[in-house]
């Protein structure tokens, strides 16, 4: 795994903490304002921050294209963590559905693929990702089995356990993500890449959760 293609990664992290900071200390926004403000996250800050496109026009688009354009850094962001000449055709077919926003159909296809790959750790990750975008950024059950799929095949391997996290703060569960990140940044090797960036977002959450009362509760 590239320590460069996580380190963007850490960036979608780094920014999404910057907007929740703002949300729960500045305007003060209750918890279910936060699960709106962190739904709305993922179709614009997430997004960009997944592959990064600054030349890109700024007009408006519609939500057909902000899916389109959601589920193509997805793929990229995801298969930048992988070294593969040739994914299997299942995951290649399913990354056309997301590349499209289509996120029920990849979800669809990576499960029956996935019957015949059970140890296919990019498979178990994408389907986590495609479950998330289905669901409109929130994390549901499914995606939580999905990404704990993925981690128990290489625990070793940040992605699972990185993506979920981002997954929870975008859906405005700020504890929930801490509890992951934190779990990543006690298994993670003393030389890590992404071990300091890592440790700096757990602790501006730290921060964000022992200022916010309202966040306790999560």
């Amino acid at each position: 795994m590239s320590g460069e293609a996580f380190g963007a990664w850490l960036a979608v992290g780094a920014l999404t903490l910057a907007a929740f900071a703002f949300a729960v200390l500045v305007l003060k926004l209750p918890r279910h304002g936060l699960t709106l403000f962190g739904a709305a996250l993922v179709f614009g800050l997430a997004g960009y921050a997944w592959q990064g496109s600054p030349g890109l026009p700024s007009s408006p688009k519609p939500p057909t294209a902000q899916l389109g354009q959601q589920g193509e850094e997805m793929v990229e962001g995801r298969a930048a963590l992988f070294d593969r000449t040739r994914p299997p055709d299942y995951l290649v077919t399913s990354d056309a559905f997301a590349r499209q926003g289509r996120f029920g159909d990849a979800a669809g296809l990576l499960q029956k693929g996935l019957k015949d790959n059970p140890n296919d750790l990019e498979g178990w990750l994408a389907l986590g990702l495609a479950l998330v975008g289905h669901a409109d950024g929130f994390v549901t059950p499914a995606a939580v089995q999905a990404f704990a799929r993925a981690d128990a095949i290489n625990p070793r391997h940040p992605g699972a356990a990185y993506f979920l996290g981002n997954a929870y703060l975008q859906s405005g569960k700020v504890v929930a993500a801490r509890n992951v990140w934190k779990g990543l940044l006690e298994r993670s090797p003393p030389d890590a890449p992404w071990r300091e960036g890592l440790a700096a977002d757990v602790a501006r959450l730290d921060e964000m959760i022992a200022r916010a009362p309202m966040l306790q509760g999560q």
